[in-house]
């Protein structure tokens, strides 16, 4: 039987078509490469940057090839024309550069272009072998390179330095820092959370919420925002919002320990002590209080806290050792011994500080003034300026003159905002003017008084004076250069406002001074009498070098003018007459 002939169902072999496009010619290369091919990965980097000649990083990669074979002036020259012509902004290419001119010995080239990469780029993804290029480059040199800036560390630099003014108590120059900064980097957020904290620091709390509300947008989950967050509702009274927040923090643990500590004193702040004990123990055990009676402190605190008082002695006992100076854990360690003598109201504070009463007294003590450490001190210096904008009135009096004895530009700024403040009460201002002017400030002062807007000249503020003479002005230069170290601040300016009363009354027929000493003998005389302290004419007519009889005479013509026997609360409100 004959066989039936069948045809072929084999599939007939497809062509398969190359696409050679700058991806085919770029594996090509990477494949060469591997098998440390250079001619041929050189040659397919060729081809990958003809097919897509904008894309410059078929064109680096071209340039390291020629570098990895030897060809260094090649190289550079493909890097260049990538800087000039296809993306200025690839600015590792100056960094090839420079490892290529190193490697031609042209040590100068190398320099340049490597101060043009740190310079420029802003990731600093080489930043570490720079450093390294850049002390070989020194020696080589004999001489330190032209650099004025790094511009991947630019925003850590400034960062650095506000937060160095944070740790001073240099809250406004702190802010102006960091706003600039943030204006050039919206998302450096720690920034902007240490901007909040300058915020907090200076009272103004408004705009500490803003920024930590604007933080909170970029990264809902950051740490540091959301314990500066719950602080705030604290401060503010929104319970509802602190609640939510403070189930939230009492359920994260944080592993890092800079977490661990900003998590810890937040929770003391907002009363949770156990939670904040438990995490100063952490900290402790696991080595981070080294030599750092604060963080002693702060577990001292938490455990007065929740009843451990023995537990909180030792850690005190601690901090005397770690820091012998100081008087902190002597108050506290008084604070506990009270407690067991019965005393219902012993003071806690997580702040490594002593309370602001407590500070006060200290400095009333004290003949020296306030310590050049407590000046520097930036949670002292922090409850200062909060006390300036939310103590009561004696305490922002206490303030101002605390204000005249640190003296620093810091505390200038602070008392020039307080002068325009609408709703501080004008006696304080009038003090913080004067205060102002005792530390050297002479220019013009914009000013709120009397219910206006006014330009206080560095003449004493006397507005219905329409001249000063500068022999009042004697006068009361010579009563304050006498009065300067035995009189405070407010006494001070008393003199002045009570000389100011007294040629205001009696203008124009202000009496011919001859001498100055006479009337400032008789100010000084009244103004010791006003504030009830021992004095006698016999004894400021010694120290004035003038008789008893022109002292006498000047303290009754002031006192008829001012009528100061009946006016004396009206003019001083918070003294009482003599």
């Amino acid at each position: 039987m004959e066989k039936k002939k069948r045809v072929s169902e084999a599939l007939k072999p497809k062509v398969i078509s190359i696409n050679m496009d700058a991806a085919f010619f770029f594996e090509r290369a990477v494949q060469s490469l591997d098998r440390f091919h250079y001619d041929k990965a050189l040659k397919y980097f060729r081809r990958a940057a003809e097919y897509e000649h904008d894309n410059p990083v078929n064109h680096c990669n071209l340039a390291g090839v020629l570098s990895e074979m030897g060809n260094y002036e090649e190289s550079n020259q493909i890097l260049q024309q990538i800087l000039d012509t296809i993306d200025p902004t690839m600015t590792e290419c100056y960094f090839y550069m420079a490892n290529n001119y190193a490697n031609m010995e042209n040590f100068e080239l190398a320099e340049k272009s490597l101060v043009q990469y740190l310079e420029n780029d802003p990731n600093g993804h080489f930043l570490e072998e720079s450093e390294e290029m850049m002390e070989l480059l020194n020696y080589e040199l004999d001489r330190p390179a032209p650099l004025t800036s790094i511009k991947s560390r630019e925003g850590l630099f400034e960062h650095d330095k506000a937060r160095a003014m944070l740790e001073e108590g240099k809250f406004a120059e702190a802010v102006r820092q960091l706003e600039k900064l943030i204006k050039k980097q919206p998302d450096f957020l720690a920034a902007r959370n240490n901007l909040a904290l300058a915020y907090y620091y200076m009272g103004q709390f408004e705009k500490s919420m803003d920024t930590i509300h604007s933080v909170l947008e970029f990264d809902s989950g950051n740490l540091h925002a959301l314990c500066n967050l719950a602080i705030f509702h604290q401060h503010f009274g929104n319970k509802k919002e602190l609640r939510e927040l403070v189930e939230l923090l009492c359920k994260t643990y944080p592993f890092q320990q800079d977490h661990v500590f900003k998590l810890a004193t937040t929770m003391g702040i907002l009363g949770e002590h156990e939670k904040a004990y438990h995490l100063f123990k952490r900290l402790l055990k696991a080595g981070d209080g080294g030599a750092d009676p604060c963080l002693y402190h702060y577990t001292a605190v938490a455990a007065c806290h929740i009843g451990r008082f023995q537990e909180a002695h030792s850690h005190w006992k601690q901090v005397s050792k770690l820091d012998p100076a100081s008087e902190i854990p002597k108050f506290y360690m008084e604070q506990l011994r009270l407690r067991e003598q019965g005393d219902t109201s012993p003071t806690w504070s997580y702040h490594y500080h002593l309370p602001f009463e407590e500070q006060f007294r200290v400095l009333e003590k004290s003949s020296q003034g306030i310590p050049e450490q407590l000046k520097k001190d930036p949670l002292v210096r922090s409850s200062f300026f909060w006390a300036l904008r939310h103590g009561d009135m004696d305490t922002k009096l206490q303030v101002i003159q605390a204000f005249g004895l640190i003296a620093d530009n810091e505390v200038k700024d602070a008392l020039k905002d307080f002068i325009v403040e609408h709703n501080e009460d004008d006696y304080l201002k009038k003090v913080a003017i004067f205060v102002l002017r005792s530390i050297g400030v002479r220019e013009p002062l914009r000013a709120y008084l009397e219910s206006r807007e006014t330009m206080v000249e560095a003449s004493p503020y006397s507005p219905h004076l329409p001249v000063w003479d500068s022999k009042w002005q004697g006068v009361m230069e010579t009563a304050l250069a006498h009065m300067h170290k035995r009189y405070d601040m407010v006494q001070q300016y008393d003199l002045e406002i009570l000389w100011v009363e007294y040629l205001t009354k009696t203008y124009p027929g202000v009496p011919k001074i001859q001498k100055s000493e006479g009337w400032a003998a008789a100010l000084e005389y009244l103004i010791a009498k006003m504030h009830r302290r021992a004095i006698s004419y016999q004894e400021v007519s010694v120290r004035y070098g003038v008789t008893v009889s022109t002292v006498s005479r000047n303290v009754k013509l002031i006192d008829e003018a001012c009528g100061l026997k009946e006016k004396m609360e009206a003019i001083f409100p918070k003294f009482t007459s003599i």
